[in-house]
């Protein structure tokens, strides 16, 4: 899993005093920060490979926090947001929550509040960033297979059994079981199980 020390909390505020408050509470904490005096700022440096956390404000000048976390994802960012809010509302935080902010916290809020919501977003970040990582691994295992081993991958994981994949290539079983075999080894698996969730991964 990735070191928590790797992430980094983005904090978007246009109050000054209010990001510098921030900044000390969650640097304390051990946590990395940057800070935006806004949404579009923080946009115009946004890039993909950033991973942590965002710390948005409600109400910004320009763009709101929540149609922050609208544009990122359009971006096809998962990255986690807490939403940060003086003026809140039942809308505004089932907006936040539809687009899958993990906190909407009212101000004044405790440090532990704010904490305990970073943490469960770099929870999910991490999990996501493990997931990522598999993903990547996999696809290069994939990518040792010759294009008739790809074949019959793809049956052996849909279920048929050597005869049917042979009668379906127009080789024979034994052919398919050495391909079998050298599929395992090339995708570093000790079974079949393995093998279909190494596929669909």
């Amino acid at each position: 899993m990735p070191e928590r020390g790797s992430l980094v909390v983005y904090v978007v505020d246009d109050d000054a005093a209010i990001r510098d408050s921030l900044a000390l509470m969650i640097g304390l904490a051990g946590y990395a920060t940057r800070l935006f005096a806004d949404a579009e700022s923080f946009l115009a440096a946004f890039e993909p490979a950033w991973s942590g956390c965002v710390v948005a404000d409600l109400r910004l000048p320009g763009l709101s926090g929540v149609e922050l976390q609208a544009r990122i994802r359009e971006r096809g960012s998962s990255i986690p947001f807490v939403i940060i809010t003086a003026h809140g509302d039942v809308r505004a935080a089932r907006d936040a929550f539809r687009a899958h902010a993990v906190d909407f916290i009212e101000k004044p809020f405790e440090d532990v509040q704010l904490r305990a919501a970073i943490d469960s977003a770099f929870d999910l970040e991490s999990a996501r960033l493990e997931d990522a990582e598999l993903r990547r691994v996999d696809t290069a295992k994939l990518a040792r297979l010759t294009p008739r081993e790809r074949e019959v991958l793809e049956h052996a994981v849909n279920g048929s059994h050597a005869k049917e994949i042979a009668a379906a290539l127009g080789i024979s079983p034994r052919t398919v079981e050495v391909h079998k075999t050298r599929i395992m080894e090339k995708l570093e698996v000790r079974n079949i199980a393995e093998l279909v969730r190494l596929r669909f991964r």
